[in-house]
């Protein structure tokens, strides 16, 4: 996804964050956006988790 961006890329994109919502904002953002990413994959591993979960129940049943 990020990979066709660059360092150029990344320094523009960091520069304008940095404008619009100014240094003391800044690393509030990256908190709530890390959190927010961290809560997403948790979320999305409890859900493999449960299919993989049905996945064999439903093998299980098959076999009896």
């Amino acid at each position: 996804m990020f990979s066709n961006i660059g360092i150029p890329g990344l320094i523009l994109i960091l520069t304008l964050a940095l404008i619009i919502f100014g240094p003391k904002k800044l690393p509030e953002i990256g908190k709530a956006f890390g959190q927010t990413l961290k809560e997403f994959k948790k979320s999305t591993r409890e859900l493999t988790d449960d299919v993989m979960e049905d996945i064999k129940e439903e093998k299980k049943n098959l076999t009896k």
